[in-house]
């Protein structure tokens, strides 16, 4: 019968290492059932699974390898595994696999610790941990400072609604965000990406800008903050805000349309999206006056927002058309996905506020990005420790993948 055997290197990583220890297992014809390799600031980790003809344990192939690791300055170490063992190893193949994606400022052993226990406890295991941030400088702390790793995890964890609910605790606890999503073929071909647009894709609500222009700022204020809270209907809240606004010279609009501050990390993140094929749209609360100059300075796809109607060149405090709210981001969502041939599974989407939530859920991965708490409690994935850009970490791309895009 056939051996099974593990073969770990470590060590110093130079190149041709794989190429020379390939070589010696190609000499000996042997078969390879598995391989992994990690550089860790150049040490190797290196591992190989390999079938051994019926010989006993002193197979050459070992000798060989043992000789050369020898020479390469590395350790080595052989592990026989037994067959029941190894097809034990092969059913799991097809267990559940999770992606846990950790986003903050930096990386520390507390955290690892914390989420390696959550994992174990909710019946998860890591099998790989993968860096996606760029490395750190110790030298120019005044830069920016961005961590991130993705964790892939194995099984079918004890109950999901309080891994969920363990998450959003510890990510407060350790003021850091923590993705968890269901690692299926949907979350590499995703390719519908919707925004909205006040305090998302820009740090203002611009009806808040436009009331303060017309001189009723701090009562709009307060309706728009208990709005997005979710503590008032949206639809009637922006009625009676829009109401407010009667008389303002429409010449305020295009004023604050040509100076929308844009958030943090919008630019890259629109910018990588389009390099990369996917489409981008505004499903807004918001007016159509900001998010069309919007779209155009981002490079956006589709824009839908409310419209506010003018007369004689001034406000007359209603809105034109149907009112975009909770319910139309979410079938204006259904309907982009269904014009472009997606299945929901395949898109995102991204906001702040409690009229988002219809949009979010609908979406195959739902982001409340700097949210208000109803939201953050709410929704499936959070964002609140960097700016929109964070999202590349989420569809697992890597700072490097990002500058090459």
């Amino acid at each position: 019968m056939s051996e099974i055997i593990l073969i770990n290197l470590t060590g110093a990583d130079r190149p041709g290492i794989t190429r020379d220890l390939s070589a010696i297992l190609a000499r000996h014809d042997l078969r390879v059932l598995d391989i992994g390799q990690a550089v860790i600031h150049d040490t190797l980790t290196l591992g190989l699974l390999v079938e051994l003809p019926p010989e006993s344990e002193s197979h050459p192939v070992l000798k060989d390898v043992l000789f050369r690791a020898h020479e390469w300055n590395l350790q080595v170490r052989f592990t026989p595994i037994g067959l029941e063992e190894y097809e034990n190893w092969v059913a799991a193949q097809g267990q559940p696999r999770h992606i846990m994606t950790l986003i903050g400022e930096k990386l520390t052993a507390r955290q690892l610790e914390l989420i390696g226990d959550l994992a174990t406890r909710r019946g998860l295991n890591i099998d790989n941990i993968k860096r996606l941030s760029g490395r750190v400088s110790l030298e120019h702390e005044g830069e920016m400072l961005r961590s991130c790793v993705e964790l892939s995890l194995r099984g079918t964890p004890d109950d999901a609604s309080g891994l969920r609910g363990e998450l959003l605790g510890l990510a407060q606890t350790l003021d850091v965000d923590i993705a968890f999503q269901v690692d299926d073929v949907y979350r590499r071909n995703r390719r519908l990406v919707a925004f909205d647009m006040d305090s998302t894709l820009i740090q203002t609500e611009v009806i808040n800008d436009l009331a303060v222009a017309a001189g009723v700022g701090a009562e709009v204020s307060a309706i728009t903050e208990a709005a997005m809270n979710g503590e008032l209907d949206f639809k009637q809240s922006l009625i009676q805000r829009v109401s407010l606004l009667e008389g303002l010279d429409e010449s305020v609009l295009s004023e604050i349309a040509d100076n929308l501050p844009l958030t943090w990390g919008a630019e890259r993140l629109i910018r990588t999206l389009r390099s990369l094929g996917y489409r981008t749209a505004i499903l807004s609360g918001g007016f159509s006056f900001a998010g069309e100059v919007l779209g155009r300075r981002l490079g956006i796809d589709f824009v839908f927002a409310n419209e506010l109607e003018i007369e004689n060149r001034r406000l007359t405090g209603r809105v034109c058309g149907e009112i975009v709210d909770g319910a139309r981001k979410a079938a204006l969502l259904r309907q982009l996905a269904e014009q472009e041939g997606l299945r929901l599974a395949q898109t995102i989407a991204v906001g702040d506020g409690a009229n988002d939530l219809p949009m979010l859920d609908a979406a195959g991965l739902g982001i409340a990005f700097h949210a208000k708490p109803k939201v953050r409690a709410s929704a499936e994935q959070v964002i609140s420790n960097l700016g929109l850009d964070g999202i590349l970490y989420l569809i697992g791309m890597s700072d490097r993948e990002v500058q090459q895009a």
